[in-house]
């Protein structure tokens, strides 16, 4: 049975894998599904401190004191800036790499940077409480905005939705063992609606992508938070991932 680390991306928590997570688990597979710090349960712990490193060292720290070997790393959106760093930290402990409709991050680059039309705006919209600098605030269209329609669904995330520290998306990646992360297999379960942008992002075509991930490259016409509104679809994958 394979072990599975299921990263979610800004402004959700753990509990956006709750459905993937509850097939998983039926189907004999360990999974963890954190919520990074400061968010969702998370949230009162917020302070300036927080940023992209902290995220990926709360990763790294969990394959180290958990003892997970070949575990296979899935990270939503921003979560491919964490898996990225994390299975580059520590190399010896990740089996695969799974990018979930996700940031595809090269060495020194922000979030910020990598998804400049996503995330500017959310720049600008930058507030500040109890000296940390939030983007992301949540408000009732947040689910409609992460592809979610269905009423209950959406009322569902709503209510879990939290800010995110602005640091996160602004710090830059720092890979020290790129070589090793790189040779750790990939694969890419994205949105059909993102495939054009993905190909105009700069050094990072599609074919490069398909070429890395070896056939493992997939795509849904859904909404954003996949592992929401299509749970079946990305489990059934992750579980053909974990077959090999």
């Amino acid at each position: 049975m394979a072990t599975f680390v299921l990263v979610h991306g800004g402004g959700h928590g753990g509990w956006c894998y709750k459905l993937v997570t509850e097939r998983l688990r039926k189907a004999g597979h360990t999974v963890y599904a954190p919520s990074l710090p400061g968010m969702a349960e998370h949230v009162h712990e917020l302070h300036p401190g927080i940023d992209l490193d902290t995220h990926v060292d709360d990763i790294a720290n969990l394959l180290f004191y958990e003892d997970l070997r070949d575990a296979i790393l899935v990270g939503h959106s921003y979560g491919g800036m964490v898996i990225t760093g994390a299975a580059d930290r520590a190399p010896d402990r990740v089996g695969h790499r799974v990018y979930l409709d996700a940031a595809y991050p090269f060495d020194g680059e922000s979030l910020h940077e990598h998804a400049y039309d996503s995330i500017e705006p959310q720049r600008q919209g930058i507030y500040v409480e109890n000296g940390v600098e939030l983007v992301m605030k949540p408000l009732p269209v947040y689910a409609g905005f992460f592809g979610i329609h269905d009423p209950e669904l959406a009322e569902w995330a709503n209510a879990r939705f939290t800010p995110q520290p602005w640091a996160t998306f602004s710090q830059k990646l720092v890979l020290r063992n790129e070589a090793a992360m790189r040779a750790i297999p990939e694969s890419h379960l994205v949105c059909t609606s993102t495939l054009a942008t993905r190909g105009q992002v700069p050094g990072r075509t599609l074919d490069l992508l398909k070429e890395r991930s070896q056939g493992r490259f997939w795509d849904v016409d859904t909404g954003h938070d996949l592992m929401i509104t299509e749970p079946d679809w990305v489990t059934e994958k992750l579980l053909l991932i974990a077959e090999g």
